[in-house]
């Protein structure tokens, strides 16, 4: 396993779209668990392949507060969304930045795991929020393109319970 550099905003790799995973060969399975570390170690709950520079259809959530949770997709496809949850959201790509985004509150996801068999997974609020944010990576979208308002510095939201 090895930590990663995480692309950041402005890179061009993370505005293209990633490439379906035909298989899962022992560099794929050695990319999960660097997607990982990297994920952790940055204090994230999510990291898409792209954001460390591959062109590939995998990314890894866990927001779980210790780490006990790891999820990975590959080749990942929303089924369905419900509802619509709108509150401040982060990137690893995007340092020190947050904005508020509105997505939805439930969603249902097909994709294949690190031993590539397919299943599903039903995620809501944060997870639903990560779920969506990850799987828009792998289609070169960043959530700022979204954001509603002001793109704010992390500091100037600390403390704030207002919004």
């Amino acid at each position: 396993m090895a930590l990663r550099n995480i692309r950041t905003i402005g890179d061009e790799i993370l505005t293209k779209k990633c490439k379906m995973v035909k298989e899962m060969t022992d560099k794929n399975k050695e990319l999960v668990e660097d997607l990982l570390e990297t994920m952790y170690e940055a204090d994230g709950v999510g990291l898409a392949a792209s954001q460390v520079g591959i062109l590939k259809r995998i990314a890894v959530i866990d927001v779980t507060e210790d780490g006990s949770d790891p999820i990975v997709l590959v080749n990942p496809e929303i089924l369905e969304t419900e509802g619509e949850q709108t509150g401040y959201e982060g990137c690893l790509s995007v340092p020190n930045k947050s904005g508020k985004v509105t997505r939805p509150n439930r969603v249902r996801v097909k994709a294949w795991d690190k031993d590539f068999k397919p299943f599903k997974i039903e995620g809501e609020e944060l997870l639903a929020r990560a779920l969506v944010h990850e799987i828009e990576h792998l289609d070169g979208q960043l959530y700022v393109d979204k954001v509603e308002g002001r793109l704010y510095d992390v500091e100037e939201l600390q403390g704030d319970d207002d919004e």
